[in-house]
């Protein structure tokens, strides 16, 4: 199994009731990529509900859309708006001058950990008599 490396995740809580993540970040970087909410949650492996609620939340949260929606099968679709660019920059920034700057307390933190314990492994339940 992996280790697991230390990192910063940043999530930035404008408001109570307004926070931008890594999540939704993601989501923004895969409808660039992917031109569609739909195919920017299955690359992501989420449901197609939870993307879009969480563009809907994302466009009411700014006084901006961050992601506009095209309607139709044939030329339906998103993108991500001019706005929307700016802010996954703006995230993307802030999350490597956090990581940068708290690179050294991180190693610190890490390096006074308990040793990880091996994991137990399960035994197979049907093949005890």
């Amino acid at each position: 199994m992996p280790s697991h490396r230390p990192h910063v995740t940043v999530r930035l809580d404008l408001r109570l009731d307004a926070r931008l993540g890594p999540g939704k970040i993601a989501l923004l970087e895969a409808i660039a990529r992917e031109g569609s909410i739909s195919a920017a949650a299955r690359a992501l492996g989420m449901s197609y509900r939870r993307a879009w609620l969480l563009v809907d939340g994302l466009n009411r949260m700014f006084r901006e859309p961050a992601v506009e929606t095209r309607p139709g099968r044939a030329r339906g679709g998103a993108r991500v708006t001019a706005f929307g660019e700016k802010l996954v920059a703006a995230y993307r920034a802030i999350e490597r001058r956090a990581t940068r700057t708290g690179a050294p307390a991180l190693r610190t933190l890490a390096a006074a950990l308990r040793p990880e314990r091996p994991r137990r492994t399960r035994t197979n339940r049907s093949a005890r008599g």
